[in-house]
């Protein structure tokens, strides 16, 4: 039997005057109220030329980001996607280069040889993927990118940072945010092997550091068309100090810590040569590790050098092709004060998309974020603006026509 009007009525507000429901329902609508204000369309600070090119080829930079409803907070969205992300099928073909010190480099390649877009290899366009601290080609962001590209008809490759990719390390030597020399021999090498295809840059984290100062350093010798990064650490001073913080320190930083201690430990015999194993081991923190490792085994004199170096806020105006940066306002590892947002307003080819939240590398949606996210769909939309408008991103850009 159906309630009549009045009756439907009457229930509702029985069970609405119920104390438990009156505190689920007021619970509720503060949540969605809270969510509401959190919804907010991204900061983007770059030339007005560049912006008119983003909204028109890259809408997702003018949407509104609307972070999961129960995950907003900037250390909940960096703790959960490390969990939570779905990881795209993805076959590699692996190869090893030998680097000038007698080294060797780890690269994972997606050749997409099906591609209907792009049929012919030699000029099809190949994203270059540079993984964040202690990463690799089986990072689920790192997925996530190659699907974003490779449903679009590129070919990807990632750079697997020297000694974590999987490869024996055949020389005392890994790597650094400021030292670019084996991105170098990386960008010469896919160059050699496909001089007419157009080759972009994605570097996440710690790879987009490297990437940053990679750009700086080549300028416009670099060999990339275009670059992209997402959750930088600008400026790597402040970035320390953030993750020192207590609960960031608890939450990040000893496991960022251990997991570099492991990594150099699986080393041990080859990098015992130029650094104390035992006292490395012994770090507690990454400023600590990089105390006693990197800054000793790249040769600075301390290791506040070494993080001046590696910072690339300073660096941007050296750079000379068009680059977007993706940071979140809420990121525990990259504050945003030190956000070079007064630099890229006279910047041609800068563009800083600053979303209210997301964390790093973050950027979760729905109620259950575990496909592509905002940073996901980003990388995709942009990726295809780069390959497929060239001429109006390098008038956009203020860069010369070849």
């Amino acid at each position: 039997m159906f309630l009549t009007s009045w009756e439907l009525w009457k229930t509702c507000l029985e069970c609405i005057s119920r104390p438990c429901t009156v505190a689920v329902c007021t619970f509720t609508a503060a949540v969605w109220y809270l969510w509401g204000r959190k919804v907010q369309t991204p900061v983007l600070v770059c030339s007005n030329a560049f912006r008119t090119f983003l909204q028109k080829h890259c809408p997702v930079v003018a949407e509104r980001y609307c972070p999961t409803p129960w995950c907003w907070g900037g250390r909940l969205q960096t703790l959960v996607q490390a969990f939570i992300k779905s990881r795209p099928s993805v076959s590699y073909r692996n190869e090893l280069i030998r680097t000038a010190d007698g080294g060797q480099i780890s690269l994972d390649w997606v050749d997409n040889g099906a591609s209907a877009a792009y049929p012919e290899s030699s000029t099809r366009p190949t994203v270059l993927i540079l993984p964040g601290l202690t990463g690799n080609s089986q990072q689920p962001y790192v997925l996530h990118a190659i699907s974003q590209a490779t449903r679009r008809g590129y070919r990807c490759v990632v750079f697997n940072n020297r000694g974590f990719g999987g490869e024996e390390l055949l020389t005392p030597l890994t790597f650094c945010a400021a030292n670019t020399s084996d991105l170098e021999r990386v960008v010469l090498h896919v160059k050699e092997l496909f001089p007419q295809a157009p080759l972009l840059g994605a570097g996440v984290s710690l790879g987009g550091m490297l990437l940053l100062n990679y750009l700086a350093r080549k300028g416009s010798e670099s060999g990339l068309v275009a670059g992209i990064t997402l959750s930088v650490a600008w400026n790597t001073v402040e970035s320390t100090a953030s993750l020192e913080q207590p609960i960031n320190w608890l939450l990040f930083n000893r496991h960022l810590t251990v997991n570099l201690c492991q990594a150099v430990n699986r080393h041990r015999k080859m990098l015992e040569k130029v650094v104390d194993i035992d006292y490395v081991m012994k770090a507690r923190s990454i400023h600590e590790f990089d105390e006693r490792y990197t800054s000793v085994l790249f040769g600075y004199k301390s290791c506040l050098d070494y993080y001046y170096d590696a910072s690339p806020d300073y660096k941007l105006p050296r750079t000379a092709v068009p680059i977007l940066c993706l940071n979140a306002a809420d990121d525990p590892f990259s504050p945003k004060h030190a956000f070079p947002l007064a630099l890229a307003k006279h910047l041609p080819n800068v563009a800083l998309l600053v979303t209210a939240h997301g964390g790093h590398i973050g950027f979760l949606e729905g109620i259950f974020p575990r496909g592509e996210g905002y940073m996901d769909r980003l990388i995709g939309q942009y990726i295809e603006a780069v390959f497929e408008h060239p001429g109006d991103l390098k008038r956009a850009c203020s860069i010369k026509q070849e």
